[in-house]
């Protein structure tokens, strides 16, 4: 069955607006995470490799960027571009491999795909305290 997203927030992270962390809450009560960044985003990052190398001895300068979590790269943070995606990858069936569900169990560390869970906490301060909320 797939779910259906009832709201979508989202967060932008940065003054270049590159990156941006989505909230989606589905019909069924679920609440999922997801950071969403732009090719700029990725370029800054590896520029930011690159001057680190740089500054370190024997360590060779390299453009490079790691993620330690799933990012969705698209071509740019615009709502319709988001709401777009998320329904792509609810078709797809790959949205839950992307998205990190945020629980209450704290002893469920992982989801069934392998990815991590956020904490209900974690969500609530980002609703509150963090979040521009679009309507």
């Amino acid at each position: 069955m797939i779910e259906i997203p009832k709201h979508v927030w989202i967060e932008t992270q940065d003054e270049e607006f590159d990156a941006c962390d989505v909230i989606v809450e589905m019909e069924s009560g679920k609440i999922y995470t997801a950071a969403f960044v732009t090719i700029p985003y990725l370029q800054r990052q590896m520029q930011l490799g690159y001057l680190m190398g740089k500054q370190m001895t024997d360590v060779p300068p390299v453009r490079y960027a790691m993620m330690e979590t799933p990012h969705i790269v698209v071509e740019d943070l615009s709502r319709d571009v988001i709401e777009d995606t998320i329904d792509n990858l609810l078709a797809l069936d790959t949205f839950e491999s992307l998205f990190t569900l945020v629980t209450e169990d704290e002893s469920a560390a992982r989801t069934t795909t392998g990815g991590k869970r956020a904490t209900t906490e974690v969500a609530a301060v980002v609703l509150s305290d963090v979040l521009v909320v679009e309507g």
